[in-house]
Parts: structure tokens; C-alpha cells; sequence
């Protein structure tokens, strides 16, 4: 037979669109062509295959005219993901192996000059979305990815080591040769899913009740924070614990976090249904924060799916890279438009920026002179567009505290204490709307606040005197929300309103 056919997967954001791999030998000038819009990675595969079929052992057909089609031909590849299913294609076209064997399998992986299968990126992402799919296919993986890829419920993956693990499979064989099998060739049993507990401990944060307070909000809520004090009060000590507050994961949750996380090359099994915390250095561009490249491809806020994007130096970062983050804070999606192709990520994460309330760190600090002036510091708060400050829920003052009081402090509450409560109004939220209460909109909002008169009175009058925008005024509504849920109310009264406008407040007004 001189045509094969072989089934892979290329990527695309999160979605995985199958790929046919299409072997053609015939007579002719001997060549070995590749078309399909192949990347230059896919395009190199030619010469790997050629040395990994000729040091296995196997037969390469040099003196055929070789045309290798991946379509469809409108869709990018990239990679060398495609090694093994053009080396399996050229095997069967030659009649090397079973054609017909071939029937229900897809192959990924990249092939060393000696035969050897390496990893290849997003094997987690491509078995999701074939889960997500309803796509019964058997999936044959270099180690590693197999690993990865067992991760996904009902996933039916085998590891290859070496081509010729995959060849023996797959060559023609009598009934009674069924039971023979190679080292090198398994199935991947449903990887267990142990979740292993942070160790960061909110205890170890002395003082700072009113910002541990909003911290307990923001968790409940899946609302995002800003931390405004001067070096040292502790402001990034408070973030890296934010993580573990947070509600346990969800399998899905878990899933879609570690699928990014393998499209970024940096799955690990011991961080599974951690909420990630990414936490880029403040030179970070505006595509590294949201993604992009050829082929594109997640930044630090998909990567903080369903977790924490901390921005330490907040008014450092570039404008351009601040103002990314508005669209992504509203939608939770971010969109990645090239001339050639389309890749569309989540990014439901939760925003936790430190700050200093000026250049010096010291503006309106009991403990040290500032040194700025006042032109200085509204220049320096002023790096902070008005937009972006508007879609930030909670607005946190983290003052320094004396020596005295923090050698002095009574022992805090633990984290799994804090957590406690957290996911107990997570879960309020959760039964009365199916969403947490910042990701409330339009009428859900109306129907599922429950605002006192009072309350209303009041939050109207606040609204008025501060000149709110629409976006503020819920935003406040739906921490008022959230704070409502911690005390176990079922309604929203005054009190909880007026806590919940206490974290609305300009910067220069913060100290």
C-alpha cells in the first residue's frame, strides 16, 4: 500500500483540532516533501525521521518519491509533536506495518536521531480537550506526556519509549502473537489525584487585622485587592499567603489550571489542585502578562487561572502591561488575535497588586519622614489609571507597624481557621446564584443582593458624595455581598455596606 493515513492532534489555545497525516509513496525523483502549513519545527521533522527510522533498523524508502500532507492545510503546526505519526505513516505506507491497525489510534511525539520518543508540550491540554469532546480515541505518547495525559479522567493513553516499541505494536501478527509485548510499551493507568497542602501560614503574619480582613473577603468572594503601605509592613507576605485561602479546587478547576499549566511546559504532579500564584517581575511586557507569540500561547494571567496574579512594584509596571489586565478583569477570557490564527484562553484569576504609596515609600508613615513632594506622589499614584483602579474591588491600607507591637502580638488565627470560613460563604454563593459574587452582572445582581432600605439609603448617599461610577457602586454591593455571606446573613444591612465602603477609597485619601 502506498498511501497511509495517521491521526494526531495540533494545538490551539486550549482546543486540540485533529490533524490527518497523509503518507504518499510513489515512483519517481526520490524526495521527501512536507506540506500543510508546517512550521519550521514541523518542516525539520523530515530529517529526524529519516535518521530515527535508519538507526531502529527500519527500512526508509530512499528511492521513493515521499509526499507527507498534514491536513487540513489551512490549520498552523508547530512542533515536533508530528515526528512519530509521519514515521508511523511512512512505516505503513511501505507495508512496514498493520495499516489497518491503525484505525481509532492518534500518536504525538518527538523523535530523537536514535529513535527515541521525547516529550512534547500540552499532552494534558490535547487529553482534556478530547474529554471535552466526547472523543473515544486510544492515544500513543512519548513518557512524560503520557504521564500527563492520564491525569484526565476516562483518558485512554499508552507510553512509547522508542519507535520500535510503537512498531511492534502495531506490525501484523497471528492470534496467538496478541499477548506479545514490549517493555517499552504501556498502558497508562488514571494517575491518583493526591492534593498536597501549601505551607505558607497566615499565623506567621503578626498584626495587620483590617488587612487580613480584606484578604478573607477577597477570598470569599474571588475579589480582587490592592495593597497600599511602605516597605516592609508586610504587603507581599500577605500575598503569597492569599493562595491558601482560597476554596479547595474543583476536578474541573483542577484540570483547566494543569491544562494551561502543560501549555506552558511547567506541569507539575505535586502542585495538582493547588491554586497557582503567578507573580511576574514588574519588567514584564504586556504579552507576557497576556499571552501571544507565534503560534500563540498562555501569559501569566492565563497561568493564574482559577488562582492569584500578584503584581509586587504595581505602579512600576508599564502602562501598556496595566492596561491589558482591564478586559481580562471583567470577561475572565483573554483573546489572542494573529494574521493567521485565533487562540482564545481563560484568565479567571484574582488580582493582588502591592504598592508604595510614593517613591520613597514613606508618605504619611509614623515611623519615617517622606521625602516627596506632593507633586512627586500624585505623579507617582498617578501611573495608576482611573479605569484600571475602578475595577479593583478592595483598596487596602498596610501600615507599618512599631517594634513594640509586632514583637508584642498575640498569636493570629491559622490559615485553615481563615479558610474555614471562606469556603463556608464560597459555598453560600455557590447555592444561591452558582457563581461567586463578583462574577454577579445585569440582573443577577438586583435579584440576588437583598439590600436593606437602609442599607440602600446609605450606599446611595456614599455613592453620591465620592462620585462613584456605576462599576463602583456594584462592585461595593458585591463585597457588601460577600461580607453578608461571612456573617451569615441573608440579606444585606448597613453594616455590611458600610465595612464594604471602607475599601473604596482614592489613594491619596488612603493614608
Amino acid at each position: 500500500m502506498s498511501l497511509a493515513l495517521v491521526q494526531s492532534r495540533a494545538l490551539l489555545g486550549l482546543h486540540a483540532p485533529q490533524v490527518t497525516v497523509e503518507v504518499h509513496l510513489a515512483n519517481g525523483l526520490p524526495c521527501f516533501t512536507l506540506v500543510g502549513l508546517a512550521d519550521v519545527e514541523v518542516k525539520e521533522a523530515r530529517e529526524r525521521v529519516r535518521s530515527a527510522l535508519i538507526n531502529a533498523g527500519l527500512e526508509f524508502p530512499g528511492n521513493k518519491r515521499i509526499t507527507v500532507n498534514l491536513a487540513p492545510a489551512d490549520l498552523p503546526k508547530d512542533s515536533g509533536r508530528f515526528d512519530l505519526p509521519i514515521a508511523i505513516g511512512i512505516l505503513a505506507a511501505s507495508g512496514q506495518i498493520d495499516a489497518q491497525r491503525l484505525a481509532g489510534w492518534e500518536f504525538a511525539g518527538e523523535l530523537s536521531l536514535s529513535g527515541e520518543l521525547r516529550p512534547v508540550r500540552g499532552a494534558l491540554a490535547t487529553s482534556l480537550a478530547l474529554h471535552q469532546q466526547r472523543e473515544q480515541v486510544l492515544q500513543v505518547l512519548p513518557p512524560g506526556s503520557a504521564e500527563e495525559a492520564a491525569w484526565v479522567p476516562e483518558a485512554q493513553v499508552f507510553c512509547a519509549r522508542h519507535l520500535l516499541d510503537v512498531v511492534q505494536a502495531f506490525v501484523p501478527r497471528h492470534a496467538d502473537d496478541e499477548d506479545a509485548a514490549s517493555a517499552g510499551w504501556q498502558r497508562m493507568p488514571c494517575q491518583p489525584r493526591e492534593t498536597h497542602a501549601g505551607n505558607a501560614e497566615m499565623a506567621e503574619v503578626k498584626g495587620q487585622a483590617q488587612a487580613k480582613r480584606a484578604l478573607e473577603i477577597a477570598a470569599a468572594g474571588a475579589h480582587s485587592l490592592l495593597l497600599i503601605g511602605p516597605p516592609g509592613a508586610g504587603k507581599s507576605m500577605l500575598a503569597q499567603r492569599f493562595a491558601d485561602l482560597l476554596p479547595p479546587m474543583s476536578v474541573d478547576e483542577a484540570l483547566q489550571t494543569a491544562a494551561l499549566a502543560s501549555l506552558s511546559g511547567r506541569f507539575d504532579a505535586r502542585r495538582w489542585a493547588q491554586r497557582p500564584t503567578a507573580s511576574p517581575h514588574h519588567t514584564a511586557s504586556a504579552v507576557a502578562l497576556v499571552g501571544g507569540g507565534s503560534p500563540p500561547r498562555p501569559g501569566e494571567i492565563s497561568l493564574a487561572h482559577h488562582g492569584v496574579l500578584f503584581l509586587d512594584e504595581f505602579p512600576e509596571f508599564s502602562r501598556a502591561a496595566l492596561e491589558a489586565l482591564r478586559e481580562p478583569l471583567e470577561t475572565g477570557r483573554i483573546s489572542i488575535a494573529r494574521a493567521a490564527q485565533r487562540a482564545e484562553f481563560p484568565a479567571r484569576f484574582q488580582l493582588v497588586a502591592a504598592m508604595n504609596p510614593c517613591p520613597c515609600g514613606f508618605w504619611g508613615s509614623a515611623l519615617r519622614r517622606c521625602r516627596c513632594t506632593p507633586d512627586q506622589v500624585a505623579r507617582y499614584q498617578g501611573k495608576l489609571s482611573g479605569p484600571l483602579l475602578d475595577r479593583i474591588d478592595l483598596h487596602v491600607e498596610v501600615p507599618a507597624l512599631p517594634a513594640a507591637q509586632l514583637l508584642a502580638a498575640a498569636p493570629a488565627e491559622t490559615t485553615a481557621q481563615i479558610r474555614a470560613r471562606v469556603a463556608k460563604a464560597h459555598a453560600a454563593a455557590l447555592r444561591r446564584q452558582g457563581a461567586p459574587n463578583q462574577q454577579l452582572q445585569g440582573r443577577a445582581i438586583d435579584q440576588h443582593l437583598r439590600l436593606a432600605s437602609a442599607a440602600s439609603d446609605f450606599v446611595q448617599a456614599a455613592a453620591a458624595r465620592l462620585g462613584w461610577s456605576g462599576r463602583s457602586l456594584h462592585r461595593v454591593l458585591k463585597v457588601a455581598r460577600t461580607i453578608a455571606d461571612l456573617a451569615d446573613s441573608a440579606g444585606i444591612e448597613t453594616p455590611h455596606v458600610a465595612e464594604a465602603v471602607q475599601y473604596r477609597r482614592a489613594l491619596l485619601q488612603a493614608q
